[in-house]
């Protein structure tokens, strides 16, 4: 597992804790928590994640929140390139998360294993030293109205992520099994966004929608998006195959047909030649007899 000096996650989430997914309806949490900035990823509830923590105020935010209540404010950062960020730096919608462990790796730096809770905006940075700490609210989801058209989208929804299982080479088949396991539709809808090959704007954008019905759209649309791909791309690739097996099968049959000619006594060369010679004979309207001339 590869070290990072920032504080990002050690690898995509596959997995979580879906028993205990996210944070239930009335569930109350502290208004002040530490806040850890995260690069290049973002927390969705109800998934676990491991997260290499380098800087000194983000250690001391995950130490302060493990000895508390193990919870703490995570917000991405709107600007990787940038190594200390303040408030105005991060985007003001990010998830609670409960820290689950903190672990001392060989080489001194420290790993979190978070749990992502409830989702929440950051109503104003009360401190920045020695860690962030944040005054915050939770924010609610909105269920469907319609809900046979939202069961009609979690379905294809379960389709589309089957079918990019399947073609991705890289994703391994026991996670259809992992799909079929989950029961929860808001936890499922985190599970596929977490994971979806896109930029962190575009993943940030899901975490903020409210509406299931239009979370579920836009993961839908994206989900479209990456099947259209990962079927060109099996196109192309089958026609490569099939391109390649062509010219392996023609020269292989070529090899066999002058090996067989060479039994009978027969020479393919010369008879190309004289083959090639009649034809120019026959425009020129006169016959030419020719014989390949023997080395010196």
């Amino acid at each position: 597992m590869p070290v990072q000096s920032d504080d990002e996650p050690d690898f995509v989430p596959l997995f979580s804790l879906e028993e205990d997914e996210e944070a239930k309806q009335g569930e109350v949490f502290p208004d002040t928590l530490p806040i850890l900035p995260l690069k290049n990823t973002v927390l969705f509830p109800g998934i676990v994640t491991p997260i290499t923590v380098g800087r000194d105020k983000s250690i001391r935010a995950v130490q302060k929140a493990y000895e508390d209540n193990r919870l703490i404010g995570v917000l991405s950062q709107k600007d990787v390139k940038i190594e200390s960020p303040s408030a105005r730096d991060l985007y003001s919608i990010g998830t609670i998360a409960r820290v689950l462990k903190l672990l001392k790796m060989p080489d001194g730096s420290t790993t979190a294993i978070l749990q992502g809770r409830k989702r929440f905006h950051l109503e104003d940075m009360l401190s920045e030293e020695p860690y962030m700490l944040g005054q915050i609210s939770t924010v609610e989801y909105t269920l469907p109205k319609n809900k046979l058209e939202f069961r009609a989208l979690i379905s294809s929804i379960r389709d589309a992520a089957k079918h990019i299982i399947e073609l991705s080479p890289q994703i391994p088949s026991e996670a259809v099994v992992m799909l079929k396991n989950i029961t929860n539709d808001n936890f499922l809808l985190n599970f596929i966004a977490s994971n979806l090959n896109i930029k962190i704007e575009e993943k940030q954008a899901i975490l903020e929608i409210s509406h299931l019905k239009e979370k579920s759209n836009r993961i839908l649309s994206h989900m479209d998006a990456e099947l259209q791909l990962l079927e060109l791309k099996d196109q192309i690739e089958a026609k490569v195959r099939n391109d390649i097996e062509k010219q392996q099968r023609d020269y292989f049959l070529s090899q066999q047909l002058k090996t067989i000619q060479e039994e009978l006594g027969q020479n393919p060369q010369e008879d190309e030649i004289n083959a090639l010679v009649e034809r120019a004979t026959k425009k020129n309207g006169r016959k030419t007899c020719w014989k390949p001339s023997s080395a010196r």
